[in-house]
């Protein structure tokens, strides 16, 4: 059985660059290989157009990539107004030419209106289902289906360069909220068309591409270098408060039984001699109810 790849427990956070034209199940595993990690997931996909921020989760810390799903996310997105495609994107087919008779002023004003809560009706090349099928594989049969628009919120909406026809946003919205629709139905306030031609996230929550790595970046790095980039898997944790239990609290939480605290009720990260036991909630009584529980990993707090 020379050359079977051996995998092994690694428990941690990667925060990944990802590069276009790979989809974020491919760089998953192409992250996981690197580390001999037998267990990971990623907390949110980003389409093969789009680059950036993707984090990874190994091991124990997977328990709460569900957490960051809900997190809001920034994106810098660079559009074509006067050509439409068939998927909202550079990958998809042409299938409109409008002119573009609006100038950098017009452009402008028109973002007012998608600041704050809007509402958007998903695009049929998305990974949502009707009737148990992704609306992508009914879309590329030619089948569209009527989808109920939905409400997000647009925290942040920026103007960052116009030149010609093309300009690029920068955008933090809420979850759920596609850039490839924003674009669209910003171009039609503006009596146009547009697409997406390069999407970049550059934040999920408190995380930044900033601190991310590459593949490439990886792939050059000896496997103890490798370590050096693995975050605790209490990172995607930060924003909520932290608990310390003494020995039999701690014993007691991480065998999923609730104890009693003297902390604010709300969501929390629960510790136990600096070690991360999972996260917790306490009740308006005072008690601190378990939700999900580790093996007691390292923690960076």
């Amino acid at each position: 059985m020379a050359g079977r790849k051996v995998w092994r427990r690694v428990d941690g956070v990667l925060l990944l660059d990802k590069p276009t034209g790979m989809t974020s199940n491919s760089a998953l595993q192409a992250a996981r290989r690197f580390f001999s990690a037998a267990k990971g997931g990623h907390t949110g996909t980003l389409d093969p157009l789009a680059s950036g921020l993707l984090p990874l989760c190994f091991g124990e810390a997977t328990k709460f990539s569900v957490d960051l799903l809900a997190a809001d996310k920034t994106y810098d997105a660079d559009l074509l107004f006067g050509v439409q495609t068939d998927t909202g994107d550079a990958d998809g087919m042409v299938v409109r030419r409008c002119p573009v008779d609006f100038g950098p002023a017009e452009l402008a004003a028109a973002l007012e209106p998608f600041r704050g809560g809007i509402r958007q009706i998903p695009p049929m090349y998305s990974a949502l289902k009707k009737d148990g099928k992704p609306l992508y594989d009914l879309a590329r049969q030619g089948i569209e289906v009527e989808r109920a628009a939905r409400a997000v919120t647009i925290h942040e909406l920026l103007l960052l360069d116009v030149a010609g026809d093309r300009c690029r946003l920068r955008v933090t919205c809420s979850k759920g909220t596609y850039i490839r629709t924003l674009a669209e139905d910003l171009a039609s306030s503006l009596g146009c068309c547009a697409h997406l031609t390069a999407l970049r996230r550059t934040a999920v929550g408190a995380l930044n591409v900033a601190d991310a790595v590459t593949l490439d970046q990886l792939a050059a790095l000896s496997e103890e270098a490798r370590g050096q980039w693995l975050r605790a898997p209490d990172t995607l944790l930060q924003s909520l408060p932290a608990i310390y239990l003494a020995d039999d609290a701690a014993r007691r939480f991480a065998h999923g039984n609730p104890v009693s605290v003297a902390a604010s009720a709300g969501q929390c990260r629960v510790y136990g001699e600096q070690r991360l036991l999972g996260l917790g909630e306490v009740d308006a009584a005072g008690t601190l109810q378990p939700r999900r529980v580790v093996g007691g990993v390292a923690a960076d707090a």
